[in-house]
C-alpha cells in the first residue's frame, strides 16, 4: 500500500495532481510558442537553443540525452532547425561519424533574446504571486523532483 494523500478509488481527473502538473505544463508551453513565434520557434525548439548555446551538448546524442528525447524525435527537431537557419550540422574532423551541432548566427541571436522572453512568460504567469508564493512553488516542484530521483525509476 503506498502511504500518500491519494488513494485510487478516489483520484478523479479534475483534482488530480497529475492533471493540475500536466495542465500548467500546457499553459506554459502555450504561452511560450506564443512567445517565441515571432522569431520562428517553438517551445519545443527554444529546448535545442538553449542547450546548444550553454554548451550542454553538441552532438545530437548528447542533445537527445539531456533532452529526454528519443533519436528519431530529436533528428526530426534538428531538421526543422537546419531549415529554419537555426542550427548547423558538420562532420567531426577527428571522427567523420560523429555529426557535431553548432548555433548559426540566427540562432545565436535567438539564443541571446531567449532568456527576456522565457522571463516575460514566467513573470505573466506568476502575476498575483507573492514572492513568499514563488518561493514555496519552487520548493514545494524541487521536492516533488527530487523524489523521482531516489532511484525507484526517476532520473
Amino acid at each position: 500500500m503506498i502511504d500518500g494523500p491519494y488513494n485510487a478509488d478516489e483520484i478523479q481527473l479534475e483534482t488530480s495532481l497529475g492533471y493540475y502538473l500536466t495542465k500548467a505544463r500546457n499553459v506554459l508551453v502555450e504561452r511560450t510558442d506564443r512567445a517565441v513565434k515571432p522569431l520562428g520557434l517553438t517551445a519545443q525548439q527554444i529546448g535545442v537553443i538553449l542547450m546548444l548555446s550553454a554548451c550542454r551538448a553538441n552532438t545530437p546524442f548528447e542533445l537527445s540525452r539531456v533532452m529526454s528525447y528519443d533519436s528519431g524525435s530529436m533528428t526530426r527537431l534538428l531538421d526543422r532547425l537546419e531549415k529554419k537557419g537555426f542550427v548547423a550540422r558538420t562532420r567531426s574532423d577527428e571522427d567523420r561519424r560523429m555529426v557535431k551541432l553548432e548555433l548559426t548566427q540566427q540562432g545565436q541571436d535567438a539564443a541571446r533574446r531567449l532568456p527576456a522572453l522565457g522571463a516575460e512568460v514566467l513573470n505573466e504567469q506568476l502575476r498575483g504571486f507573492s514572492a513568499e508564493d514563488h518561493a514555496a512553488l519552487m520548493n514545494l516542484l524541487g521536492r516533488f523532483i527530487a523524489n523521482g530521483s531516489d532511484g525507484a525509476g526517476g532520473d
